[in-house]
């Protein structure tokens, strides 16, 4: 025994559930489907308005439109006619009038649907019941609107509820429907405006598309209270081309994990970098003027040619870098705030230390040939094992700094002025 649904002809509700037993004629079940419906039914109908014209055709689960002998009405289109191009009438079940024009009469996109005219909407396996007014009014020319107005002919596929099927995301539908009630864009906090602009695009909805890309654009305004992650600044470094420089100035890099990346040439001017990891990096040619990289870890980076004018640098690692450049391009750390900073065994000769303040710094065997530490701060340094040939310590504060083993014997010409 098969079981059918049958509605009556385009109404895609109000459905009657019936058993064919297979000794069953097709006037027999005509005869029964209209008792159901107390009409007289002359003709099944398929969903795609074909007759049933044999009850051998007839499927377990399958859907039909009983009619008392009108053409087929498409469920589809909610009393859209749908006919042989003979008939020149339209069903009274249809609710939704078309515009009479004149040949040269001009047309309009606006539909003229009933407010109260319900349609309901398969969104993703999600139903949605609004009225045809909203679909149409607020956005004319979309799609939807084309869907839903009968100055044009949609033909749409339905469920066997009769609701409208469309194949899109229900979370991103909502908010578009909502839109087209009140005409407000409205998104909660877990929803992604880049999704919903997918839907607007796929739709038509033009001016809703350009209310989600303001939104995007000031979503995508940094937060300087965030810290920028390895994994963003990698890709901000892949985008940009080698020959252009890649600007960090004033960005947060607070924690930031950088180490043995090739970073050079990077402007990082007034960038924070607190607590942030460099070691293994190479920083060659970096501008770290005004940077805060106190605490920071640089352990056995390049620093060639590297500019740290003003720099906050208490407390940072640095040892066994490599500061000295063979060309020639010295390291500038001019006027660097560096109390407690472990150079130990870096390489930095020629290095401008002027005026810096490297008070309980840790400068054990490091190389200062030619440096520059006019007017610096050395109070309680240790600068065991350093080469300081040639260096310059004119008025530099020497107090507690220890000397011993050194590499070349310090001369009185060196520290006076």
């Amino acid at each position: 025994m098969k079981r059918i649904t049958v509605f009556q002809n385009g109404i895609p509700a109000d459905g009657r559930l019936l058993l064919v037993p297979p000794t069953q004629t097709l006037k027999e079940l005509l005869e029964e489907c209209g008792q159901k419906f107390d009409c007289d039914g002359k003709i099944l109908y398929t969903a795609k308005g074909a007759v049933l014209d044999d009850i051998a055709f007839v499927r377990d689960d399958d859907v039909y439109y009983l009619s008392d002998g009108k053409p087929f009405i498409s469920p589809s289109k909610s009393g859209v006619v749908f006919r042989p191009r003979s008939f020149s009438s339209i069903s009274p079940r249809n609710d939704c009038k078309r515009h009479s024009r004149l040949p040269n009469e001009g047309t309009t996109n606006k539909c003229t649907c009933s407010s109260s005219e319900w349609v309901t909407l398969n969104v993703g396996g999600r139903m949605f019941t609004t009225t045809r007014s909203t679909l149409t009014q607020q956005e004319p020319e979309s799609m939807l609107a084309r869907m839903f107005c009968d100055e044009d002919q949609w033909y749409s596929s339905v469920d066997v509820t009769g609701a409208y099927l469309i194949d899109r995301s229900p979370r991103y539908f909502e908010p578009i429907l909502n839109y087209l009630r009140h005409g407000q864009l409205i998104l909660d906090k877990d929803i992604n405006p880049e999704g919903v602009l997918e839907e607007a695009k796929f739709f038509g909805l033009t001016s809703l598309m350009e209310n989600l890309e303001d939104v995007i654009e000031k979503n995508q305004v940094p937060d300087d209270s965030t810290p920028i992650t390895r994994r963003e600044f990698v890709l901000r470094l892949l985008s940009t081309p080698t020959n252009k420089e890649l600007r960090c100035q004033g960005m947060n890099f607070t924690n930031a994990n950088l180490s043995k990346l090739d970073l050079r040439y990077i402007n990082f001017k007034y960038a924070v970098l607190k607590n942030a990891n460099l070691s293994g990096a190479n920083l060659s040619y970096c501008n770290f003027e005004r940077a805060d990289l106190c605490h920071a870890v640089l352990d056995s980076a390049n620093l060639l040619g590297v500019k740290m004018l003003c720099a906050n640098m208490e407390g940072t690692s640095l040892k066994g870098c490599n500061f000295e450049d063979p060309a020639g391009s010295r390291a500038n750390m001019e006027g660097a705030l560096m109390k407690s900073v472990n150079l130990e065994g870096s390489h930095m000769a020629g290095v401008n230390l002027r005026v810096a303040t490297l008070k309980n710094a840790n400068l054990q065997n490091c190389d200062l040939r030619g440096a520059v530490l006019a007017g610096a701060d050395l109070e309680n340094c240790d600068m065991s094992g350093c080469d300081l040939q040639e260096a310059n310590l004119r008025g530099a504060n020497l107090k507690g700094a220890a000397l011993k083993l050194m590499l070349n014997p310090l001369h009185m010409a060196q520290a006076v002025r």
